[in-house]
């Protein structure tokens, strides 16, 4: 192929801007003019729909906190419980590997390396459990 020469493979030329390109007025017809008022529309029913409400609470982390119980649907204060989890028997095998044998069992009596289960007071069930790995 030569050059200059355009081949049927080419793509087409560019259109350029549209002519209401840079807030010029639109073109009649695409909206309704401002003294023709609200449209009027007759309903012919049909199925209802029903609205969900979602209460976002903040994230429960290692201290008690204020969120909706799943179970009995009360806003309460979480009681918070602490359990050995991931990052507990992983400080206590790394201990152990680099030799201190004698402080292996820290982690277990030291609550920022265990997992905490928020319960609810009034259910008792877990809302939540906040793993530190």
């Amino acid at each position: 192929m030569e050059k200059g020469h355009l081949g049927p493979e080419s793509a087409p030329p560019y259109p350029g801007p549209y002519n209401n390109y840079g807030g010029a007025a639109p073109q009649p017809g695409l909206y309704p003019s401002p003294n023709a008022g609200p449209p009027h529309v007759a309903y012919q029913g049909g199925p209802t729909s029903t609205v969900t409400q979602v209460v976002v609470m903040p994230s429960l982390q290692d201290s008690p906190g204020r969120a909706q119980c799943p179970h009995c649907r009360q806003i309460v204060v979480t009681q918070t419980e602490h359990k050995a989890g991931l990052m507990t028997w992983a400080i206590c095998g790394g201990l152990t590997l680099f030799g201190c044998f004698l402080c292996c069992c820290i982690p277990f009596c030291v609550d920022s390396c265990q997992d905490v289960e928020h319960h609810c007071p009034n259910c008792r069930k877990t809302v939540h459990v906040y793993k530190r790995c």
